[in-house]
Parts: structure tokens; sequence; C-alpha cells
């Protein structure tokens, strides 16, 4: 779930004509910020909102991590969403008894996401601290959402006072304490593992009906599809574990006071719980049994309420949305949000570039991950481009991968690459999510 300057909003969309909250699936954060040494580890995953991007954080920060935190925290990192520490997961543990570790990994099919989402194989984190019934702010909170929508105000009472703060999920949005090394390569090697690859492979394979059916609708590529699903859950293996109502009441009541923006982001929480307990309150359903990242993003997507409002669709076509159990729909969903944020058929994500000693890399840089220069003035300011970059029609920007020690890395990035950003704002995971696809396709392409 990443904004150009520190002036603006973290959670604020660049969505000029969209009237979304914050209309990123998981947690729209700062992701260009993956690069800014005044953040902390903790601050940053405290960005991150899905299940598996968390993951793909703790790579870019050379930190140790398991392989079930990768897959969790890979969607959840990448939404720019928080992943788990080591420690706390091991409290998760010991408090919840949580299930076996998973033997291997295969992407969800509808049977195996609808019974993931009725929680056959799946412990849930329920909240530890006290029940909202007991704060004043969160019942005013609810009186107020039922006089604005013309709900039961005892009912809507019963349900939010039934919400339990979660330590864990205040722990995980601690802001920094510390500096952290940002590592592109580390961090890549989180996604492009021959197990998810694999796992890409057979969700392709199985679902390459609704894939195209999805590019021809909405002109995003299968494989980019195919590298979001990836990233966020593992193509609906890890869709969080959280009870979605104890994350967003936590985080809408007692967000950390630390952070520095602590005010907005209660704010923009307060509003993602107004729309889970609306849609929840319309669609009849129970809103304990809905489960997700501790940021409270959802479903194989990792979409947070008010972008499940605003970007979800019925691919399926059996009267519902349902972005747990049908692949159908979380395929075209991730699609028509792509396509919501301006997606350009037909267009490069990026291209390789060149810079020459003498390149202005302060001007390059200057507009972070935002497409800004014409190709001539790109090229003017020292950036190389050849091949069918030098054919390329629209605005490009200089994207820089940090490596830890190592020389970074860039590439030129277009304005689909951007819109890739708006999923997550994060410039690591729009490449993590653009080679894994591409890793994908090209296994896809070899088969006979």
């Amino acid at each position: 779930m990443v904004q150009p300057s520190d002036s603006r909003p973290i959670m604020k969309p660049f969505e000029p004509t969209l009237t979304n909250q914050l209309s990123m699936p998981r947690l729209a954060l700062r992701s260009h910020h993956l690069n800014d040494s005044r953040t902390g580890a903790r601050g940053l995953l405290g960005r991150l909102g899905s299940a598996g991007a968390a993951l793909a954080v703790l790579g870019a920060l050379s930190l140790p991590c398991s392989p079930v935190l990768s897959q969790t925290a890979a969607g959840q990192a990448a939404e720019g969403k928080p992943a788990k520490t080591a420690s706390a997961k091991t409290k998760a543990n010991k408090t919840n008894k949580a299930a076996k570790p998973k033997k291997a990994v295969r992407p969800a099919t509808k049977a195996t996401a609808a019974a993931g989402a009725a929680g056959a194989a799946v412990v849930a984190l329920i909240g530890t601290g006290p029940a909202y019934a007991e704060r004043a702010e969160a019942m005013e909170f609810a009186d107020e959402l039922a006089r604005q929508h013309q709900l039961p105000k005892e009912s809507l009472r019963q349900t939010l006072g039934r919400a339990r703060q979660s330590p864990q999920v205040i722990t995980l949005m601690q802001p920094a304490t510390a500096p952290f090394v940002k590592n592109w390569r580390v961090y890549r090697s989180r996604f492009l593992d021959s197990w998810r690859i694999q796992a890409g492979l057979a969700f392709w394979q199985q679902h390459h009906k609704e894939l195209a059916r999805a590019e021809s609708v909405y002109g995003v590529p299968a494989e980019i599809i195919v590298g979001v699903l990836g990233v966020e859950t593992i193509y609906g293996r890890e869709m969080g574990r959280f009870r979605v109502i104890d994350a967003l009441s936590t985080l809408a009541f007692d967000f950390p006071a630390a952070h520095p923006r602590a005010a907005e982001r209660s704010d923009y929480f307060r509003k993602e719980l107004a729309q889970f307990l609306l849609a929840q309150n319309r669609l009849g359903l129970d809103p304990f049994k809905a489960l997700g990242s501790y940021a409270g993003a959802s479903g194989i997507p990792q979409f947070m309420p008010s972008s499940i409002a605003t970007f979800a669709v019925d691919f399926d076509g059996d009267g519902r949305i349902d972005l747990r159990g049908s692949v159908s729909d979380a395929i075209g969903s991730v699609a028509r949000y792509m396509q919501a944020y301006g997606w350009k058929t037909g267009m490069p994500t990026h291209y390789p570039v060149l810079l020459k000693s003498e390149a202005d890399m302060a001007t390059l840089l200057a507009p972070d991950i935002l497409p800004t220069f014409s190709l001539a003035d790109f090229q003017s300011k020292g950036a190389a481009l050849e091949g069918p970059a030098l054919a390329h029609r629209g605005p490009l920007a200089l994207i820089e991968l940090l490596n830890g020690k190592e020389p970074p890395s860039f590439v030129a990035g277009t304005e689909n690459f951007y819109v890739i950003t708006r999923y997550n704002w994060s410039s690591y995971y729009a490449m993590a999510v653009i080679d894994l696809g591409a890793a994908v396709a090209q296994r896809m392409q070899a088969k006979p």
C-alpha cells in the first residue's frame, strides 16, 4: 500500500477523479518512502497493510524473516502494510494457539478460498484488550454512524461494543525507533523464489480464462494481476488472521499516539471502520467472522473496506462480491483497480536506463516516482535510453532502488509503473509485482 512528499498525508491516494477516502486495497501508505532513512523498520511496517508485503519490507530492510512470516507479510508490506516481528508472532502463537505450519504453498481455488472464509483452517487472532463497549468515544462513534445512515443505534452499539482492542496491532503500528537499510535485491528475493513462482504458474493455469477476460475487459495484463496476487497473499494462501473489526477498531480509537500522524491515521481508520460496519450490515454478514491483516485489509487481493466499496466487482456473476471466496472476483477487482487509476493498455511499466557520469541526479530524482520528464528531457539530464524506450510516448520517472551498501539499481518508470504504486505506494513493491508476474509468465510460455 506512497506519496511523493512528506508534506502530503500518508494515506491520501493520487486520484483526482475518485472519491474514495484512500483507495489502496491494502493500506495505501507512502511507499516510496520505503526509501526514507528517517523511517525505521517498525515504522515502515506500520505503513504496510496486506498479508504479503510485510515480508517484502523485512527483506528490504535486511531483517531475518521466517517463511511463514514472509508469506503472511508479503501482502502487508506491500500496501505498504506492516509485517509481524518474530516476537509478535511468537506471542500470537502462544496466545491463540496458532495452527501448525503449512507444508506446501498452493494457490486458492474457489473451494479452498471459501473454506478459508468459513474459518475451516484459520485460527483467528482475536483482540485481547478491553472491549470497546467500555469506550465512550467508540459508543459515540456508533451513535453518529447510526444517525447518519438510519440504522438501529442499539444494534450498532452492541456490535462495536463487542470489538476488542488488539495490543498486537498497536505494536505493529508503532513508529520507527531507528533507521534501517533498504535493500532491493533482498526484498526481491523474498517474492521471486521457486515455490512462489510455481504457485503462480499453477494459479495462472487454473484461472487462465478469468485472467484473459479481465485483461480483455480492463486492459490490464494477466501477468500484472498474477504478480499482485502473488505478492499480496500468495494467491489466497495467506489472507491474514486478525479479526477485521478488532484491527480497525484498535486503529480507529487506539492508534499509537507516538506516531507523527496519529490524528490523521486515526481519522482514516475510523472511516474504514465505518465502511466495514455499513457493508457488513447491508450484506447481513457476521462482522466477527471477517479476517484480514492487522491493518484491516482482507481477501485474496487485500482490499481495505473503502476500496471494496469503490473498486471490487462481481466478476463471476453470482450476484455478490466475495474477495475471499471467489478468485474470479479477486482477479476482476485488481484489474478494475488498476484501470481506475489510469492503466494504459499496451504501455510497458519501465525501461532499462543507463546513467551517464554527468547525469543531473538531483533533478532526476526530485519528483520521486511520479512520471514527470519527457523522453527528450529525461535523456538531456543524463539518463540514457535505447531500443523500444526511444519510441515511448508519455512522461517518465527515474526509479531508484537502494541495495544496502551496494550501488543502487535504476529503471525508467512509466505511467503504468506509477499506477501499480497506487495499489501499494512503493517502488519496491511495484518492481516485485512486475518481476514476479514476468517470471510466472515466462514459465507459462515455456509450458508445452
